[in-house]
């Protein structure tokens, strides 16, 4: 499901923000609440969390962008796998090596 990411409401006197970084990249995997991006205004700085798991599919607005409180800076497919295990096999645990005897 396409979870859309939008500028939250950051004060009841600002009406929009500039987007100073992103943490995340295209493709990325991503982690309920984990941060996003970074917003700043001349009277604060805000980092924007993701509101499900999933993967990063799409920024709209790149860093440096103005935007406008409630506009849409970006896109997550929730519950999708990210580029970090995609194409990787689950790997199992090396078995232990029995441990020898003791000689009595």
């Amino acid at each position: 499901m396409t979870v859309e990411i939008k500028v939250p409401k950051l004060a009841e006197s600002i009406t929009e923000a500039t987007i100073a970084k992103w943490f995340k990249a295209e493709g990325d995997a991503v982690a309920q609440d984990e941060a996003l991006c970074e917003l700043e205004t001349d009277k604060v700085t805000v980092e924007v969390p993701a509101p499900a798991a999933g993967r990063l599919d799409k920024i709209l607005s790149p860093a440096g962008t103005t935007v406008a409180v409630g506009a849409v800076i970006a896109a997550l497919t929730a519950g999708a796998a990210g580029k970090a295990s995609a194409g990787k096999p689950a790997q199992a645990a090396p078995a232990k090596a029995a441990a020898a005897p003791a000689a009595a």
